[in-house]
């Protein structure tokens, strides 16, 4: 299972990016992605909304089963991944490059609550 360190983590399998802008891309692992089966439609959220973390904002259907995405952290979405709308099956390709969404975080020091790759692992491995 691929972990990449340079990213963060929740323990609902979504990972985390600190992209050059002050924005978060939002994805889910290879861990959920592999759990799911084939993606073959993504429901996300529309820039301008307003999330609280943890709050449920986008869905993920594969041929198993409709999973939602959780808000990581609070804030405003700026951005939705048409790309990977148009072509769900690329998650399942490279889930670290095939971003959902982007947050511009209300509180950027949020980021640092979430847990790194070793802590990650840990919870992949038990679930």
């Amino acid at each position: 299972m691929t972990i990449p360190a340079d990213l963060k983590y929740t323990k609902t399998h979504e990972w985390l990016k600190l992209e050059a802008d002050g924005s978060v891309s939002i994805g889910i692992t290879f861990h959920a992605q592999e759990a799911l089966g084939d993606i073959v439609f993504l429901e996300l959220p529309d820039a301008g909304r307003t999330v609280k973390a943890g709050e449920e904002c986008a869905v993920v259907e594969s041929v198993k089963a409709a999973s939602d995405i959780y808000a990581p952290i609070a804030g405003d979405v700026v951005a939705k991944n048409e790309d990977a709308i148009a072509a769900p099956e690329s998650v399942n390709q490279d889930c670290y490059a095939a971003w959902l969404f982007r947050i511009k975080p209300a509180n950027p020091a949020d980021l640092a609550t979430l847990l790194d790759a070793a802590a990650y692992e840990k919870v992949a491995a038990e679930s």
